[in-house]
């Protein structure tokens, strides 16, 4: 069998109401309709599960891969967990126009109403126009009686929180957390292998039949946490020419690094794949012995979790960000690796 290398996948463009064309004029994405709202980089998901488009693997699917390369492509204890479903799925958004108000289920109520995980997930802002803002989380504390009323009375944007927008800004949304990207803002997001979204208010819009768009007001209630959060947005170092922890959860740990010189990177003890997504720039990633492959701005890469070390060499200053899954191995009281779902 050939050695796995660094693979890129063809993205998988997503239309939706809310988008725009940043995809294709700022990330090089080639995109059909001028309501490019997504990029799906790396899925596992059923029905949009990502393709090879370089190397001798061009053309094989995610899924096929994971299959034929097991532990060596996703690490051995993921590949334990999750068998053949990528745990993580990478996109980049263009909202053009705001998104719908939402919230996404816990593993036990996306395994309820999905059959399916969870939907934890981050953002990464790369562009932002002036004014732009996201919705995250509530300004006031409020229990169930009077969020419905201010959802009846059409008042429920006086209570959510809402924070102004910057290049390199960072979010964390974990399940329960009411949340809308707003307009003028093109982003990185990195989630479980979920599309587990309940809808709670869409502006009114309506969808290419005329009609308003499904709204999922009961569930979305079993799944709202009504909490108020001191910090929304998560702060994290940027020191150069190193990885800077950004956010470690239960479902991937995410860094950022700005390089202008090489530096070498040890995945020795790891055990899972790493995920890199250029935001600017240019990469060479050197691995094995000496073969390379380039990453540039809007590109992103999996490192198969077989590759031992990788050294990156910038072209200029140039900025990634690193994803992976931590601590994986699930062992029972012999010390036997055993399979853990939800």
């Amino acid at each position: 069998m050939n050695r796995i290398y660094p693979l890129k996948f063809k993205p998988i463009i997503k239309d939706k109401i809310w988008g725009g064309t940043r995809l294709r004029n700022v990330l090089n994405k080639e995109c059909k309709t001028e309501k490019a709202g997504e990029s799906w980089e790396i899925s596992g998901f059923p029905g949009s599960v990502s393709r090879v488009k370089n190397g001798f693997l061009a053309g094989n699917n995610l899924e096929e891969l994971i299959e034929v390369y097991m532990g060596d492509l996703v690490g051995d204890g993921i590949f334990t967990r999750f068998g053949t479903l990528f745990p993580l799925l990478v996109k980049f958004i263009d909202a053009n126009d705001i998104l719908s108000v939402q919230v996404h289920p816990d593993n036990k109520l996306a395994k309820q109403y999905f059959n399916s995980y969870g939907k934890t997930e981050m953002w990464y802002v790369l562009e932002a126009d002036k004014e732009s803002e996201i919705i995250i989380g509530f300004n006031r504390k409020v229990d169930r009686e009077a969020y419905l009323k201010h959802l009846n009375d059409k008042t429920l944007l006086s209570i959510l929180n809402k924070e102004k927008v910057l290049q390199g800004d960072v979010f964390f949304l974990p399940p329960g957390r009411v949340h809308s990207i707003g307009s003028g803002i093109l982003l990185a997001e990195i989630q479980q292998t979920s599309d587990a979204t309940l809808r709670i208010y869409d502006f009114d819009r309506k969808d290419k039949t005329g009609k308003p768009r499904e709204l999922h007001l009961e569930k979305a209630m079993e799944a709202i946490d009504f909490n108020v959060y001191q910090d929304y947005k998560t702060v994290y170092k940027k020191t150069a020419n190193q990885f800077n922890l950004i956010r470690k959860c239960d479902y991937f740990t995410m860094k950022y690094a700005e390089l202008d010189k090489p530096l070498q990177k040890d995945y020795y003890e790891l055990d899972s794949f790493v995920i890199y997504i250029c935001l600017d720039g240019k990469f060479d990633i050197i691995y094995y012995d000496g073969e390379k492959e380039s990453l540039k701005k809007g590109e992103t890469m999996l490192i198969p979790a077989v590759i031992p070390e990788v050294i990156l060499v910038p072209d200029g200053r140039s900025g990634l960000l690193e994803v992976y899954i931590e601590g994986t191995s699930v062992t029972d009281q012999t010390g036997s690796v055993i399979q853990k779902f939800f």
